[in-house]
């Protein structure tokens, strides 16, 4: 593989100036490519309108993921190797491949096995690399650029400039890829191989949600035929979340990975209720699952009297200890309930068959399915082995007592079963007041009658608040692929939240699954996050504080109020923060959104709501506490802090919620507050 050759000694270009000439040779590669596939005529080479139809939509997205985005660099470094294979040879790395007219690459995609050195090589691991170049942009514009010489001895190792400025660029709109700033210890877990299953433990500004992200464009790379058939799943807490990451992917060149919440995955029903913290808790809970096992198999009953199939003027009988012979052994096997249900007429016509060969008869398949639709087989099916709708399985175990203590006995306890029953039952699935948890019920009531699709690769983000049972829909997603497990225990924040990743890995399906801790803030100031950080040992005594490596002073501001000037002293901060570049969040306890909204109005700030996206003439976001996690604004005006504790259902979920809520800033906090702060903040 070639690559340009270096410029002369006496070239009378300026470095600067022949990396912007070779941004705009690449940029015009990449039109060329683009043109190429715009070009190409199918008429000739597609059998019939089925495979032009794939085929136009398969050109319609390589045309998309060619296109140059005029703000997103096209490449962001360079590698001067020094001998081995690349001996002499520069590689400029990017976000994709980009090759000139004799097919000699003048970008190579970042996750090319070559392109792997610019993370992770070093003063004491050079790898070969003799030069790591970094470039810097304003714009779609190259603007500067920085150099470290891993072979020389007598130059100092630093951190770099442009790297820390990457990191800390103010931001406006949906979250972007980190490809340019991908640290050694993220980038182990980005190309980790995609047979294995990996947790991701990380603090606030680690990145572990771009390190998820990336995985999957990495694993598409290195796997994509195998991908394309299986599928990739990314799962996040709610829509504003994936509204805020949708963008990520898209700018690497990968348009066909599905994102969703795992409401959106057990949407079997319309939720129209909710449950009391109590109830939910017992409904997430991994026992239910055998209750609800116990429940689908219940409905098989032995036979008690024998067959009678009757074919022209022949009788065949197949006595009630065979048939409950059949019964017996298909219970016992390893299949869904619905699968043995399908086996069951087959397994009596291959009993009736048996007896026509003893009778010298020479019966084919054809008239075992015969056999299999004959009336008394069916009515015998029917009785033995009745259809089991889940959502109807569900509302009788909410609704019939006697039928929940059957089936719980041993499992529940008398108090947790009547969390479980509805005071007033429902008469039928589509009058019912289904909660998000009872979703979760059916649908692992679905997978016990017939077995859920799996998928190549699922990426589950903020997995701390998922209860057992949500873990287990995931998990079916993804029995015979593997995951990414991202989240951070300290900000659990359901009253089911984890306690553990082993336990949590558990129930996923995955207890094999290698658990990684990223302790290395990039985002959120050390000023900050040591304020956080206050209350780990009373959300989760034990986990390490993320470690930031960004020194901002002057990061921090808590400034006291009254009650009476509290809205007015939130809204200027809000103005002070506005005086910035960048976006500015303002979060504060669900109960105080509304008045805040008018506060905000009478100032004459207009603000939008999580998931809407920022612009540069729209950068304030007003945000619920509950809808704070996984977000980032360049700039955040926290209101009320006790008012965010006091909002939730105990205490220790409302330090988390806060100590959510504390770490969102990436360049500024300011807290505000009218009521005494938390103890917990204490110094």
């Amino acid at each position: 593989m070639s690559a340009p050759s270096a410029p002369s000694a006496d070239d009378p270009l300026a470095p600067l100036a022949r990396e912007r000439a070779h941004l705009a040779a690449s940029r015009a590669a990449l039109r060329a490519m683009r043109e190429d596939v715009e070009s190409l005529d199918i008429k000739d080479v597609t059998a019939n309108w089925v495979n032009a139809v794939v085929l136009t939509r398969q050109i319609e997205d390589r045309i998309k993921a060619l296109a140059d985005l005029a703000d997103t660099p096209l490449f962001f470094g360079r590698l001067d190797y020094l001998h081995s294979t690349q001996e002499g040879q520069r590689f400029y790395i990017g976000r994709r491949h980009v090759h000139d007219a004799d097919g000699d690459p003048m970008v190579i995609d970042w996750r090319a096995p070559v392109s792997q050195s610019f993370y992770r090589a070093s003063k004491k691991d050079p790898q070969d690399v003799g030069l790591r170049r970094r470039f810097g942009y304003t714009g779609g514009e190259l603007t500067a650029y920085e150099d470290e010489h891993l072979s020389d001895p007598d130059e100092l190792e630093r951190t770099s400039r442009l790297l820390q400025a990457e990191i800390e660029r103010p931001r406006v709109g949906p979250m972007r890829d980190i490809v340019a700033t991908i640290q050694p210890e993220q980038d182990e877990i980005v190309r980790s191989d995609l047979s294995g299953t990996v947790c991701v433990q990380g603090g606030p500004g680690t990145g572990k949600t771009a390190v998820g992200l990336h995985r999957v464009a990495y694993l598409l790379y290195a796997h994509r035929e195998r991908l394309a058939r299986t599928g990739t799943l990314v799962i996040g807490p709610n829509r504003s979340f994936l509204h805020y990451i949708e963008q990520v992917l898209p700018a690497l060149g990968e348009l066909e990975v599905r994102q969703a919440t795992v409401d959106d995955l057990v949407a079997h029903v319309e939720v129209r209720g909710t449950d009391e913290a109590a109830t939910a808790v017992v409904k997430g809970d991994a026992r239910m699952a055998e209750v609800l096992r116990r429940a689908v198999w219940s409905h098989v009953t032995l036979p008690t009297e024998p067959l009678m199939v009757v074919r022209g003027s022949r009788r065949w009988r197949i006595p009630a200890y065979e048939l409950e012979e059949i019964v017996r052994e298909l219970t016992d096997r390893d299949i869904r309930y619905g699968a043995a249900r399908e086996a069951l007429p087959q397994r009596v016509a291959h009993a009736v068959l048996v007896r026509m060969e003893q009778a010298g008869e020479a019966p084919d398949d054809r008239v075992q399915n015969a056999v299999a639709r004959n009336a008394a087989v069916k009515a015998l099916v029917k009785e033995c082995w009745p259809v089991v709708d889940p959502a109807k399985l569900v509302l009788r175990l909410l609704s019939d007592a006697d039928f929940l203590a059957e089936h719980a006995a041993g499992i529940l306890d008398d108090e947790e079963q009547k969390l479980l029953l509805w005071a007033k039952p429902y008469r039928s699935v589509k009058s019912a007041k289904w909660s998000a948890a009872d979703a979760v019920l059916i649908d692992e009531a679905k997978d016990l009658v017939e077995r859920t699709h799996s998928l190549g690769h699922v990426v589950l983000d903020e997995a701390q608040d998922l209860s057992p049972m949500q873990y287990r829909a995931v998990g079916r997603r993804c029995t015979t692929g593997s995951a990414t497990v991202l989240g951070d225990l300290a900000q659990g924040t359901t009253p089911w939240a984890t306690e553990s990743w082993a336990q949590a890995l558990a129930h996923l399906g995955k207890p094999e699954a290698v658990v990684e801790e990223l302790t290395a803030g990039f985002r959120v100031p050390r000023e900050v996050i040591a304020y956080a950080s206050r209350l780990l040992p009373h959300i989760s005594p034990g986990l390490a504080p993320v470690e930031s490596v960004r020194e901002n002073p002057g990061s921090l501001t808590v400034r006291s109020s009254t009650a009476h000037a509290l809205d007015e002293d939130v809204v200027a901060a809000c103005v002070e923060a506005l005086a910035h570049e960048g976006s500015i969040g303002l979060i504060a306890a669900d109960a105080r959104i509304a008045p805040l909204a008018e506060a905000l109005a009478a100032a004459g700030l207009s603000h939008l709501s999580p998931g809407e996206e920022t612009t540069a003439e729209s950068r304030l976001t007003l945000v619920p506490a509950s809808l704070a996690k996984g977000l980032e604004y360049d700039y955040v005006v926290l209101d009320e802090p006790a008012a965010v504790v006091d909002g939730e259902p105990d205490e220790r979920t409302g330090l988390r919620r806060l100590y959510v809520a504390l770490t969102r800033a990436v360049s500024g906090l300011t807290v505000v507050h009218a009521t005494e702060l938390p103890g917990q903040l204490g110094s």
